[in-house]
């Protein structure tokens, strides 16, 4: 026998905040259900059958292409159709569904259809991410759990959508958003393992770096702008006796619009989980801050590198996004971030080129690529016009790319293993404490310039294919 809440009817919508309304009802009611049976049957009372519920859907129909904005690059069906999608986490996505809801209301000028869907909600996601199923019940509920409630289904959670590999079998809607409510699920669980931060405090400006010297900066910052300029306070992870993996901190905006930073730790592997985790939270820019090997003898150490092209060796994404993909330049990121250097640096036109060069970052896997043969290297290094190396810049850029979220990559010259200045602790050390402070800066000035743009011009058409999903 299943047990399910009460039929909630499908309901259609002609305003956004409608649609939202309804959304969180039927979400709220979903999960307070799960969370009812379940409380019983961790008070011994008799829960027989299966519980069940399911995450709330929203579907649209087009007739026509038109739009009445053709600017954007979202917020519209790309053909005539039927399109739906599950959802969750009103508490969280709120202005982000809102936004989508009015796009595309106004662009199609057509009304939602909310509904109840058939795709389960894990008890694992009912719960949240504060709950940890295996330290709070004993071995015999965990083993009856699988026959009581719907666990998460892999098959459900990945990222055909995303990729373009996704195809609707005959009669299926067509998908109206990149992730469907189980894989958001699963990310804003693992965003908690990983960075020791429940998903809601992450703002819409992320920064990624390899390097706790910034971390350090960064929470100085934070604390001091917690307050004042449109900051409202500054959140980072609860004193323990260690850090989780990946920890993030947080100068936050009431907008949302605040600046996240998270140290990644080192390598392509990190930066792709981090990545494919955030990217579900919708942000409206993504940068990595961090040190690279300058690659040219004319680079100085403390020297500057803005990459406009990406060398990926980093082996981490080639299935997902073939090597043979190009990784653009985003004109806006580009652009905030040449400012800020001018602006934190002091240099202004030709002379922002004494501590600045803008090329092509080569990415590696192997942190110890300089032992490599100098032959087949180098000739590589060269075809490619790289200036700098580093081992996560090319990752970032290449998931922003994948998930449509705005990137970019600013550099920090640390060390010159071609022309013999190697990193070494000395001089790591003198240099960290040297250019910290202002890379960062720069970092941070540019993501304000970017918060003054409206999102539309953020999220541009170098990101979407010609078959897009409608919601950004």
């Amino acid at each position: 026998m299943i047990h399910s809440p009460d039929m909630i009817a499908p309901q259609t919508c002609s305003a956004p905040e409608e649609v939202l309304a309804q959304v969180k009802i039927i979400y709220d009611t979903q999960i307070a259900f799960l969370r009812a049976r379940f409380d019983a049957l961790t008070k011994g009372e008799g829960v027989e059958g299966r519980s069940r519920a399911f995450y709330p859907y929203a579907r649209i129909s087009t007739k026509y292409a038109r739009r009445t904005d053709t600017r954007l690059s979202y917020g519209f069906a790309p053909r005539p159709g039927t399109y739906s999608i599950t959802l969750t986490r009103p508490d969280i996505f709120a202005s982000y569904y809102l936004e989508q809801f009015r796009n595309i209301i106004k662009n199609h000028d057509i009304t939602i259809e909310v509904g109840v869907s058939n795709t389960p909600i894990p008890l694992h996601f009912a719960l949240g991410e504060e709950f940890h199923l295996e330290g709070d019940l004993e071995a015999e509920q965990l083993k009856d759990l699988p026959d009581l409630f719907d666990m998460p289904n892999l098959d459900i959670m990945d990222d055909e959508i995303a990729n373009g590999t996704y195809i609707p079998a005959e009669g299926q809607d067509r998908p109206l958003a990149l992730f469907t409510a189980p894989r958001v699920d699963l990310s804003i669980q693992r965003l908690r393992h990983y960075c020791g931060m429940p998903a809601e405090h992450f703002q819409n400006f992320v920064i990624f770096t390899n390097y706790q010297f910034y971390i350090d900066e960064f929470v100085k910052i934070g604390e001091s702008k917690a307050g004042k300029d449109g900051y409202s306070e500054f959140i980072q992870p609860a004193a323990a006796t260690r850090l989780p993996q990946m920890p993030a901190y947080h100068l936050k905006r009431k907008d949302g619009k605040g600046i996240t930073m998270v140290n990644i730790g080192v390598g392509p592997s990190n930066a792709k989980t981090i990545t494919d985790h955030i990217a579900v939270l919708r942000p409206h820019a993504w940068l990595m801050l961090g040190h690279c090997a300058g690659l040219r003898n004319s680079q100085n150490l403390g020297d500057y590198v803005l990459a406009h092209g990406y060398l990926r060796e980093d082996n981490i994404l080639d299935t997902d996004l073939p090597t043979n993909i190009p990784i653009p330049a985003l004109a806006e990121i580009q652009v905030a971030l040449e400012k800020a250097v001018s602006e934190i640096c002091g240099f202004e036109g030709y002379d922002i080129k004494k501590v600045m060069r803008t090329g092509t970052v080569a990415t590696t896997d192997d942190r110890n690529w300089e032992l490599r043969s100098s032959i087949r290297q180098n000739k590589r290094l060269s075809q490619s016009r790289a200036i700098a190396m580093d081992m996560e810049s090319g990752t970032i850029a290449a998931n922003g790319f994948r998930f449509r979220v705005p990137y970019g990559t600013l550099l920090c010259v640390s060390d010159k293993p071609l022309h013999g200045q190697l990193k070494l602790p000395g001089m790591a050390n003198t240099f960290y404490r040297q250019r910290v402070d202002q890379h960062l800066q720069v970092g941070i000035r540019a993501m304000e310039m970017l918060r003054e743009l409206q999102p539309e011009k953020l999220h541009s058409r170098k990101l979407r294919s010609f078959n897009e999903v409608a919601f950004q």
